[in-house]
């Protein structure tokens, strides 16, 4: 893993990274983990409209974090690759062991 990242890649990844700053998007994301689903399951799972769905899947498809595959007139959306999922799952998992060890998290390292 590099120790620095060049301005190009750095801006790249900052992108996507704002992008997940969405609450929203960030739960589409998660709903998208194990398998692909159709705009209308996504909006159910999530409880937002279709069409803000729709949305926020043009701009998590625009930066590669999710991809779609059209079977007959439905389009499915999922994570892009096994590396969208594991910083995904990572990053719930870093929140849930902050959240179990506050009672006794003293702020140190």
């Amino acid at each position: 893993m590099p120790a620095q990242l060049e301005e190009e890649r750095a801006v790249e990844l900052a992108e996507i990274f704002r992008l997940l700053g969405d609450a929203n998007r960030l739960r589409i994301a998660v709903v998208c983990l194990d398998s692909p689903l159709c705009v209308g399951d996504i909006a159910q799972h999530v409880g937002l409209s279709a069409s803000l769905v729709s949305h926020h899947l043009r701009l998590l498809r625009a930066a590669r974090f999710v991809r779609s595959q059209k079977r007959g007139k439905q389009v499915f959306y999922g994570v892009a690759d096994d590396h969208v999922r594991c910083v995904i799952n990572d990053m719930v998992a870093h929140v849930d062991e902050r959240r179990s060890g506050m009672e006794d998290d003293d702020g140190g390292y």
